[in-house]
């Protein structure tokens, strides 16, 4: 079975296209946004994979619980999603449509993992070099993970940087053995 963000992509592209065909990138991002929140309530959630509700009972109840705040393209597509049993992905298809968002409006995101919190000096100067490398306006999340022995593992959309010691550890050992 293929990768939700795979299944998921189509549908965040095609709400970004027509986002973007309408000048209304923030107005989606808030949509689908609700749509989340209204997936993510317990109730509703039960509903979406219930063998014995079907689509027009699940669309009613979604488009019910959002009320008037969404245009008549986002109801469209949560029609979509209910018909084609794909509301369960919204979570990965606002992500996506996030990131092509970021990404079109000169933005990227960064995920720095590290062992050890980042001093600001030290978060700033890595954030300067990741934008002077990519040429694009990055903002910079950074997670700890004490499993790390030290070093740090930056994430900038598909690319990722492993300057662990972990990971040159693993490559040693690769080079090693081949």
């Amino acid at each position: 079975m293929a990768e939700p963000v795979t299944i998921a992509r189509p549908y965040a592209e095609a709400a970004f296209k027509l986002a973007r065909e309408q000048n209304a990138l923030p107005a989606w991002s808030d949509a689908l946004e609700l749509i989340n929140a209204v997936v993510a309530d317990a109730q509703i959630a039960a509903l979406i994979d219930a063998p014995n509700v079907g689509a027009a009972q699940l669309e009613g109840v979604i488009i019910g619980a959002v009320g008037n705040n969404l245009s008549g393209e986002a109801r469209n597509f949560v029609q979509v999603l209910v018909q084609n049993r794909r509301l369960s992905l919204i979570v990965q298809i606002r992500d996506m449509y996030e990131s092509l968002r970021r990404y079109h409006e000169g933005a990227m995101e960064a995920t720095v993992v590290s062992a050890l919190p980042l001093a600001d000096g030290q978060l700033q100067s890595l954030v300067a070099t990741l934008e002077k490398k990519y040429g694009r306006k990055i903002t910079a999340k950074v997670e700890l993970d004490p499993k790390l022995i030290g070093g740090l593992k930056i994430m900038v959309g598909d690319k990722v940087i492993d300057a662990t010691v972990r990971g040159k550890l693993d490559a040693m050992a690769a080079a090693l053995t081949h």
